[in-house]
């Protein structure tokens, strides 16, 4: 059982046995509000991943609009995602204090509203404005919606169930692609690039669906109404005293690494086909199609592994594999069909450790600090994360965009891989209400 006091402790050991390590053995054995509660969060990272790539696939007409320079255009990127850090901890806060699905629904229709906000904005500066109170919303909804999912899937299927929902990432990053294909071959891309931004707003009627048919976790309403009897309430700095801070180092670099390789890759991997393989942005849609059925096949391979294997396993093999692809890609003298090929392994390894994340984090911390403490470690491995998108951009006009690109993947993935070398491994680990 989890220990509370005046600090939290780690969760205890405590952890089930994997009997049935198939890919779809949790979706059989869920009951109808499980089921309800993984297809809205499936549902809410596959738009909060639509939303947050329709910037890099508009970033080149930016560019050429505004007249703005490579790295300035990165700190768009940069800016949404350390407003997401930010906007992670406090949902992530919230959600231990006025409860997972309420805290959701808020970060649904803010991250929506700001979407449509960016479509009238009349200049560089107002979307940057715009893209950081996107980000408050955009690193809350992944805050919540994680420890949600994690909290209601028991432990044997916990890493498939979360992994699952991971993928929603790919398919909404599909959704953005093709929005950018119709929209850039309908309309002239002054106007085209504007209705990207408008169908970034469609998440709010998500909100609906949350409404009616999700409800609290059981672990979590339990803790909270034992915090509110005994007015030992959750604070917002407890996950850095006791023994419980160093857990919160070492996942907040993990996640820092994870996330910032990522993001150097599909922030500039548009602009790379763009520019230095010269493809017109409705040509490029085929390499990116290649990048998202490999990460969408990433996402549900790594979900599998992450109950076969173990969470630290699938994050050691997926880090050095995506090191080793992202050289390939940028740095040889490939073929534009053997690129589109890697394009493949590329999209693989650089999505499929995120499926074991929400649930490594969800096991990490106790139930009173599991939205604190996840919120805070997943959204400032974004913050930090978020500042390579800016330094790919400026080393790139020095360097050039496919160096920067590769460099600054393999300085993040090498920090992923060491830090989550350094972290117990929690498979199967059952989660406790808070006593």
């Amino acid at each position: 059982m989890d220990t509370v006091g005046g600090q939290g402790t780690a969760p205890s050991a405590e952890a089930v046995e994997i009997r049935d390590a198939s890919l779809t053995a949790f979706y059989r054995s869920m009951t109808t509000p499980e089921r309800h509660t993984f297809w809205a969060c499936a549902a809410g990272w596959c738009l909060d991943g639509m939303d947050f790539m329709i910037y890099p696939l508009v970033i080149g007409t930016i560019i050429a609009l505004w007249k703005v320079d490579p790295g300035t255009a990165g700190l768009a990127a940069t800016v949404t995602l350390l407003a997401s850090a930010l906007g992670g901890w406090i949902a992530g806060f919230m959600a231990d204090r006025i409860g997972r699905v309420l805290t959701l629904q808020i970060t649904i229709l803010w991250f929506s509203f700001f979407s449509l906000v960016c479509a009238f904005v009349q200049s560089f500066e107002q979307l940057l404005v715009a893209r950081a109170l996107l980000g408050l919303g955009f690193g809350g909804e992944w805050a919540a919606g994680a420890v949600l999912i994690g909290e209601t899937i028991r432990a044997e299927y916990r890493g498939r169930a979360v992994g699952s929902v991971q993928s929603g990432w790919a398919i909404g990053w599909g959704l953005a692609v093709l929005s950018q294909a119709i929209l850039f071959s309908a309309l002239p891309p002054e106007s085209a690039w504007r209705w990207m931004f408008a169908v970034g707003a469609l998440p709010a009627l998500l909100v609906f669906y949350l409404r009616r048919h999700v409800k609290e976790p059981e672990v979590a309403a339990r803790t909270r109404a034992a915090a509110a009897a005994s007015g030992d309430r959750p604070k917002l700095w407890e996950i850095f005293s006791g023994p419980i801070l160093g857990t919160t180092i070492l996942a907040s670099l993990a996640a820092a690494g994870c996330q910032g390789g990522y993001y150097a890759i599909t922030t500039w991997v548009p602009r790379f086909l763009t520019t230095e393989r010269h493809l017109s942005i409705v040509s490029s849609t085929g390499y990116l199609a290649a990048l998202i059925v490999g990460s969408f096949t990433g996402y549900l391979v790594g979900a599998w592994l992450a109950d076969k294997l173990g969470r630290r396993p699938l994050f050691l093999i997926f880090s050095l594999g995506a090191i080793a692809v992202i050289v390939a890609y940028t740095q040889l003298p490939l073929s534009n069909g053997v690129l589109w090929l890697l394009g493949f392994p590329l999209g693989f390894f650089a999505s499929g450790y995120f499926s074991g994340m929400g649930a490594f984090l969800t096991e990490l911390y106790p139930t009173r600090l599991r939205g604190s403490g996840q919120g805070f470690c997943y959204n400032f491995g974004r913050g930090l994360g978020a500042l390579f998108p800016a330094l790919v951009g400026y080393l790139s006009e020095r360097v050039g965009l496919a160096s920067a690109i590769a460099l600054f993947a393999a300085i993040a993935y090498g920090m992923f891989f060491l830090a989550a070398f350094a972290l117990p491994e929690t498979r199967g680990r059952v989660l406790h209400a808070d006593t």
